[in-house]
């Protein structure tokens, strides 16, 4: 029992700088710029320190080191939910960039609450993150935590979803012609009586999302019917819902563009259990596109949001910010691309 004691202490004891002294009879400090480089020290010292450090099976404590430098190499990154396809490709994007640039990453996800994603900052600001990239919550309605970050001199920049109210770096789409793009093309296939299924009132990109889908149908001269909108959050349940109350109330559109994927999917899934067919009796355009739009029967055609290089553009932009105190915000717009498939 004694030896098995023994044998998890040294299992659990991680090797330190002052094991490695001791084994070589030299002083810490010495150990210490060795495994930095530092040029006073001898390429024989230097060798046999790292050979030491091996054997030991040392690593330097990441958290110790920041203390000393006061600089940390850790990316905090907060978005709503890491199970949309869109969040989940971001987040490959953020940590390619982060990896190849000596980072690592804390994510976080605020489950679309304001309060957790308050939770969220403070938590990320007491590990003293080197920087920290952001999309907000759909119930997001200020922007005073983050701007706590920026007080305390901790980069910041926001993609997708972003808070107007907060002067900081932002790498977004055009939410506003993405969504014009989109109408327009179902007006353009002889689409009368388009339904829209938005998110949130207050979500930025949902505002942005609804006066394309407006403004597409006012250069048509096509009238806005009542009924025609339907707002909701940004998952399956709230397309299904909207989708069901307009069956309920016997009001068929012949063609629906909803908010992003989710809301498209379970809009589509009502619309099978009604029998009616998909484009022949509702056409559907979604936004984001997911994986499971092109697993579906019939394929749904939906906006292309580049979310991989979104996550690879905003995390560049924040060690540049980080390495090379780039101080003046800028937003940075990428192109969308309309997937035309079977559901139009």
């Amino acid at each position: 029992m004694r030896d098995r004691l023994h044998l998890m202490k040294h299992i659990i004891k991680h090797a330190t700088i002052v094991d490695i002294a001791k084994k070589l009879g030299i002083s810490a400090s010495t150990v210490s710029r060795a495994l930095s480089d530092h040029p006073d020290i001898k390429k024989e010292t230097k060798e046999k320190v790292k050979k030491i450090a091996k054997e030991l099976r040392y690593y330097p404590n990441p958290i110790a080191q920041s203390l000393k430098n006061n600089r940390t190499t850790t990316i905090g990154v907060i978005v709503p939910e890491i199970k949309h396809d869109f969040f989940s490709s971001a987040i490959s994007g953020i940590e390619e960039v982060a990896y190849q640039s000596g980072y690592t990453i804390i994510l976080c996800q605020s489950n679309e609450s304001f309060e957790r994603e308050v939770i969220n900052t403070n938590m990320l600001m007491h590990h003293r993150v080197a920087g920290v990239l952001v999309s907000i919550s759909q119930n997001t309605k200020c922007g005073d935590h983050f701007q706590d970050l920026i007080k305390r001199r901790i980069p910041l920049v926001f993609f997708d979803r972003v808070c107007e109210d907060v002067v900081a770096s932002k790498v977004v789409i055009d939410d506003y012609k993405s969504a014009f793009d989109a109408v327009t093309f179902l007006i353009g296939k002889k689409y009368k009586r388009i339904a829209h299924f938005g998110g949130p009132k207050e979500l930025d990109i949902c505002k942005k999302r609804w006066r394309g889908y407006i403004n597409a149908l006012k250069r048509a001269d096509i009238y806005l019917q009542n009924g025609y909108v339907r707002y909701g959050g940004m998952h399956e349940q709230d397309g299904y819902a909207s989708m069901d109350s307009m069956i309920k109330e016997k009001i068929i559109p012949d063609a629906i563009f909803a908010v992003n994927d989710p809301v498209a999917i379970g809009a589509f899934q009502r619309i099978k259990e009604a029998k009616l067919r998909i484009p022949e009796d509702v056409a559907i355009i979604g936004f984001s596109n997911n994986k499971i739009t092109s697993l579906i029967d019939p394929q749904l055609t939906t906006v292309d949001q580049p979310s991989f290089e979104m996550g690879k553009k905003s995390a560049e932009i924040l060690i540049d910010i980080i390495e090379n105190k780039m101080v003046k915000p800028k937003t940075w717009v990428l192109d969308t691309t309309l997937l035309v498939r079977g559901s139009t």
